[in-house]
């Protein structure tokens, strides 16, 4: 008897995570990447439940949440840092409370279920020394230099994620000084373009782009690839690693660089963080504070060098 009740229950609660992955996706818009990465956690999370042979998500115990919990902790064919158990944990508890919501279970078991801590990841920016040097180092006329030195710009100059630039059309430059960007969720954002940026789109779009849109398909895309269909962020990524190595940066620096390296810039430079929040799309001002920890720890480091009596 037991065999066909642990079937039944893994099929039970498999629904609920369905239901749940549609709830993320659809009502509250997330990417199909994080949605992918929510299916996984849950996964994991459901085999577990699955060996316990529980019957439906309204028989799972706060016992059972707290065993998976130490589990990820304890586990050794599969040791998980703090940050990942944090996240499947997060997980665990998004889902258990869609439980609730939707009346698929009484009582929310792992509300209550202990999340590690996590140390404060600083964001990694560059020098404004070091941005000028990358952001030049695609001199001179031809297609592919002007293409680049127009996307490095307005990465800078935006602080966009790369998804987003790749996503852009030429209808998405708004009087060449400012860009709509489509964020996460689908939330539209309008960002201003910075002089130096708009000149370089500007270069482009005149002396570069129509010798790349002949080379494929019809394609409102702003960035083109040498084959004329619309630039990959896979592309983005090695031309920003080309910069580098042109500059003997001696780094490793990528799209998110550009964007940590624009909000830090604008923080040391006066900008409200709040302002710099909207430029970045930030639902909360939570995520972009981490970045005024970035500053004072230049400034800090500046006062120890320079002060007589710092040290």
């Amino acid at each position: 008897m037991s065999e066909p009740t642990r079937t039944g229950a893994h099929n039970a609660i498999a629904v609920a995570s369905e239901r749940y992955l549609r709830h993320l996706a659809i009502e509250r818009g997330l990417s199909a990447n994080t949605v992918a990465a929510y299916r996984r956690d849950l996964d994991s999370y459901l085999g577990f439940l699955g060996e316990r042979g529980l019957a439906t998500p309204d028989a799972i115990t706060a016992d059972d949440v707290t065993a998976f919990a130490h589990s990820l902790r304890t586990d050794s064919g599969r040791p998980l840092a703090a940050s990942s158990v944090a996240r499947m944990l997060s997980t665990v508890r998004g889902f258990h409370t869609f439980c609730v919501d939707e009346s698929l279970a009484t009582i929310d078991v792992a509300h209550a279920v202990a999340i590690p801590k996590q140390s404060m990841r600083l964001p990694k920016a560059i020098t404004i020394e070091q941005m000028s040097a990358v952001l030049s180092s695609f001199e001179g006329d031809d297609v592919i230099s002007l293409r680049n030195t127009a996307l490095l710009e307005l990465l800078y100059a935006t602080g966009a994620r790369v998804s987003e630039v790749t996503a852009l059309n030429v209808d998405d430059m708004i009087d060449g000084d400012i860009v709509r960007l489509l964020g996460k969720g689908n939330k539209q954002r309008i960002v201003p373009v910075g002089s130096f940026a708009q000149d370089a789109v500007e270069k482009y779009l005149v002396r570069a782009r129509p010798t790349l849109s002949v080379k494929g398909p019809s394609t409102p895309a702003l960035f083109m690839g040498a084959r004329g269909a619309r630039l990959s962020r896979q592309n983005v990524w090695l031309i920003i690693q080309s910069a580098a190595e042109r500059v003997n940066l001696g780094i490793d620096i990528s799209p998110h660089t550009f964007r940590h390296s624009f909000a830090t810039h604008l923080l040391s430079g006066g900008a409200d963080v709040r302002v710099v929040q909207e430029l970045l799309g930030h639902s909360s001002v939570a995520t972009t504070q981490i970045y005024t920890m970035v500053t004072a720890d230049t400034l800090r480091d500046m006062y120890t060098t320079a002060h007589p009596r710092a040290r």
